[in-house]
């Protein structure tokens, strides 16, 4: 065995850490695998002699070809996440390119990643979600992240800080409500949703409720922007059902909502109003604009074993 030999081996051995690490900071199975590939690459042209620590070499070498990439995204607005209106039929998700992510990776990254996670990684800076993955993902010291980054380890403590708070929200009061109520609703609506349960939903809606949805939803899909009654909201939601598995429940703008965003694009969230244990009211909101304002935040925070 030769000295390449040696090194491939020593480099598959952190081959599935490294890949992980790039899922996460990029949300695309394809440019994860491309930014491991080229770590590789940077590998073989470096001195391996002179590397004390190769995984952490790597784990930097990989973070930083990651944090180009993110950077490069932001340059173009019309590769931003989280801004797509939902379609008006369900379609294999878009990467971020604009092309159609296959079934099976699209799965691969949900698995590995979660949809939730993906959405409010999406929604970071590209230093702030370099600072947030390697600290609180995978406890890269910030000494280390500081570096990846080009800031110092207070400024890389702050990023990190700064993007945790966006990641974790802060639940806003809503009003009389039960907060831990409200999220059995949400979460009780969505299973009924999934599983075409024509009586759970008629149960969890108020035989008044009313559903509006914005402009652009009507636009692009041609639902009617109010329905009104149980029977109209269960017939629509059974209509729904298929993109009912690119759903999470979410923090919206601090209140527990539900956000459909296949491929981690964010293309509708509903917001419920409750009186008890029933639905009140439901809006829909598809408006690009509107999106990009709307708070987005996970219910737990990430679990770093997990990673």
């Amino acid at each position: 065995m030769d000295d390449n030999d040696r090194l491939a081996e020593r480099f598959e051995e952190h081959r599935d850490h490294l890949r992980a690490v790039a899922l996460r900071l990029l949300g695309s199975v394809t440019e994860a695998d491309d930014a491991v590939q080229e770590s590789w690459f940077r590998l073989v042209r470096s001195d391996p002699d002179e590397i004390e620590n190769l995984g952490g070499w790597l784990t930097t070498v990989v973070s930083r070809i990651c944090l180009d990439v993110l950077r490069s995204r932001r340059a173009r607005p019309e590769d931003a996440w989280g801004t797509a209106l939902v379609d008006a039929e369900p379609a294999a998700p878009a990467d971020h390119h604009g092309t159609g992510r296959p079934p099976e990776e699209e799965a691969l990254l949900v698995d590995e990643v979660g949809l939730a996670l993906l959405v409010v990684l999406s929604r970071l800076g590209p230093a702030e979600r370099v600072a947030f993955v390697l600290h609180d993902l995978f406890a890269v010291p910030f000494e280390r992240i500081a570096a990846i980054v080009d800031r110092s380890p207070v400024a890389a403590k702050k990023l990190a800080s700064r993007a945790r708070q966006r990641v974790r929200g802060t639940p806003a009061p809503v009003g009389a409500d039960d907060p831990e109520q409200h999220r059995r609703v949400v979460e009780a609506f969505l299973a009924a949703a999934r599983g075409g349960d024509l009586r759970g939903l008629v149960a969890l809606l108020d035989p008044d409720v009313v559903r509006r949805a914005d402009e652009a939803l009507v636009a692009t899909t041609g639902v009617p922007p109010v329905l009104r009654g149980a029977g109209a909201v269960v017939e629509e939601t059974a209509g729904n059902a298929p993109r009912a598995v690119f759903a999470r429940v979410m923090l919206v703008d601090g209140r527990v909502g539900l956000v459909v965003a296949p491929g981690g694009r964010v293309r509708l969230v509903m917001t419920f109003d409750l009186a008890g244990d029933r639905i009140t009211a439901i809006d829909a909101i598809g408006d690009p604009e509107r999106l990009a304002r709307t708070e987005l935040a996970l219910l737990d925070p990430p679990d770093p074993a997990a990673a």
